[in-house]
């Protein structure tokens, strides 16, 4: 199959109440300049639906793509089951190296058969998919993208997001990462309408820049907040619930992060922990164990939305950015 695309996004074809948690045990499973991709349809709410069912997924991928396909394989099913309309993935769901330059090795452009092999499975369970951090082939062999891709029911791509802030860090007590030596960066903010509601797309380690989280509320609408990540254990034992939370409570939007667990491999460890977080910053879907592979079920309410921006109207008091260029201390 030609090589199509590459590191561009396909083309777009056109009261959180109870909770369930459902878990099998498994040992698979900065500054740029951004525009604003806004990619409109029919959301559930505009539909009149008040409450829709959505999973999020934890789990620990390997270097081994067919036995991580057949873990989201199954958890697909079983949110299929559960009534679920959209079921979100963690970050790298599709593959984790074991070693540096893996990932590049199996780096795909969308249209190559391990997508395609995902958006099967969404067109055969009648769900949508949010496959957050997918090893998207770059612009040449020495980098990928990682690509937040958004997948309809019938199988097709409606959406693509590609992280914006890579995680060049040097942890506390741990190993240096630099994401920038092998991926490129997107340049694009997305938002995109769903079954669940106006999901602003991102992934992992942009939860730290909240501005982004902004545009995305303010400028662009979003009702849910996607965040799948492969957080390392020292920063998400410090950081990863209080960051969550703060971004709902900010934006008075649903939080959604799906989060990788456990040892992939000797050399890398994830926090886990994936959480479902309502617009009031009350975790309300996770599971009981941080590192069990499972999907956390949870029940979106739209009135909730409206009801907590209606009694805190922070859109309507926020201060525009001019004039923040004009206070002086």
């Amino acid at each position: 199959m030609p090589v199509v695309g590459l590191c561009n996004p396909p083309k777009i074809v056109h009261r959180f109440r109870r909770v369930i948690a459902f878990s099998t045990a498994s040992k698979s499973s900065l500054s740029l300049p951004v525009r604003i991709r806004a990619l409109s349809g029919e959301s559930q709410s505009t539909m009149g639906t008040s409450a829709v069912r959505v999973a999020a997924v934890q789990m620990t991928s390997i270097n081994d793509l067919a036995a991580n396909f057949a873990t989201c394989s199954r958890l697909i099913k079983e949110a299929a089951a559960a009534g679920v309309k959209m079921i979100f993935f963690p970050e790298n769901f599709s593959y984790v190296g074991a070693k540096d330059g893996d990932s590049l090795q199996i780096a795909e452009p969308l249209d190559g058969p391990i997508m395609q092999g995902y958006c099967s499975l969404a067109r055969e369970s009648n769900i949508w998919l949010s496959l957050g951090g997918f090893q998207e082939k770059g612009s040449d062999d020495a980098h990928l993208c990682n690509t937040h891709v958004i997948v309809d029911d019938t199988g097709s791509i409606r959406s693509t997001y590609q992280k914006i802030h890579l995680f060049d860090v040097n942890v506390p007590g741990g190993r240096v990462y630099k994401e920038s030596s092998f991926t490129e960066a997107g340049k694009d903010t997305v938002a995109v309408d769903s079954p669940v509601g106006r999901l602003g797309v991102t992934v992992c380690y942009d939860l730290r820049f909240p501005e982004l989280y902004q545009q995305l509320r303010f400028q662009h609408q979003a009702q849910v907040l996607l965040m799948p990540a492969a957080f390392t254990k020292v920063t998400g034992e410090a950081h990863w619930e209080i960051l969550l939370r703060a971004r709902a409570i900010e934006t008075q939007c649903y939080v959604i992060a799906a989060a990788q667990a456990g040892h992939h491999n000797d050399k890398r460890e994830s926090f886990g922990d994936t959480l479902i977080i309502d617009p009031w910053g009350k975790v309300v879907g996770r599971l009981p164990d941080r590192l069990t592979t499972g999907i956390a079920v949870a029940d979106i309410d739209f009135s909730v939305i409206e009801s907590v921006r209606a009694k805190m109207p922070i859109a309507e008091q926020r201060k525009p950015i001019d004039f923040w260029k004009q206070a002086s201390l």
